[in-house]
């Protein structure tokens, strides 16, 4: 299991959205790269990306950043936002990004995300945003009426990286993730499942372990000094 810190871009900064409200912003950083180098050097293996300009309105805002952040780390990189054509998947794997995060399209478009999947074997992931267990998209700014666990037994023998499942109503809050959600939807696919949304303290990070999860993604609880990354790897095996 990995700790996945996370860096959320807007307007090329690292910020972070409460409950997914891009009118409720956080500014953290100005220098999302040196933020990533810090991250290495606390012990992360895996940065967690999220384009918020593009997934609000689809399209690559922070190509330039990821290069960057490619070019001065040897993290592992997967990036979600806005990724909802062929040429987004391509133009990110391009760029030297490992895993590229689809969650819009996913749902609107099975069959071309069943496609993508398997032209990539190994490299998309699947992101899935829940609010009160229902698919949200467009940056969360649209509900639908799937639910997390139906479509993760929809791509249960699908070649995904994972499955990236957040609960939005837990999500930069830092009160704790949506443990009984989590395990249900890990439970119901043998696809890798990574958990975000609500981790603020250890105690939270070693209840996620007892999970059969293959990640924990934290943004918020390590920007405000809740804890340090070595302390949250560290919480993994204690």
């Amino acid at each position: 299991m990995d700790i996945l810190p996370a860096i959320d871009l807007r307007d090329g900064k690292c910020v972070r959205l409460i409950q997914g409200d891009y009118n409720r912003q956080i500014d953290y950083r100005d220098d999302p790269v040196a933020q990533a180098r810090e991250f290495q050097q606390q012990g992360a293996r895996w940065l967690h990306v999220v384009d918020l300009d593009g997934a609000k309105t689809g399209g690559q805002y922070n190509l330039q950043t990821l290069q960057n952040i490619r070019q001065a780390t040897n993290l592992r990189i997967e990036v979600g936002g806005g990724i909802r054509s062929d040429q987004a998947v391509k133009t990110l794997l391009d760029a030297g990004i490992d895993r590229v995060i689809i969650g819009t399209r996913a749902l609107e478009d099975p069959d071309w995300f069943r496609q993508t999947v398997f032209d990539y074997p190994q490299q998309i992931v699947l992101g899935l945003d829940a609010r009160d267990g229902l698919l949200a998209t467009h940056g969360w700014t649209h509900t639908g009426q799937t639910t997390a666990e139906q479509m993760a037994q929809t791509v249960n023998d699908w070649p995904l990286a994972a499955i990236v499942y957040t609960d939005i109503a837990r999500d930069g809050m830092l009160t704790g993730p949506n443990i009984p959600a989590t395990q249900r939807l890990a439970q119901v696919t043998d696809v890798p499942v990574i958990a975000s949304g609500g981790v603020g303290a250890l105690e939270h990070i070693k209840n996620l372990a007892r999970l059969p999860l293959a990640g924990i993604i934290v943004g918020r609880a390590l920007y405000e000094g809740n804890f340090t990354l070595a302390q949250a790897i560290a919480a993994l095996v204690h």
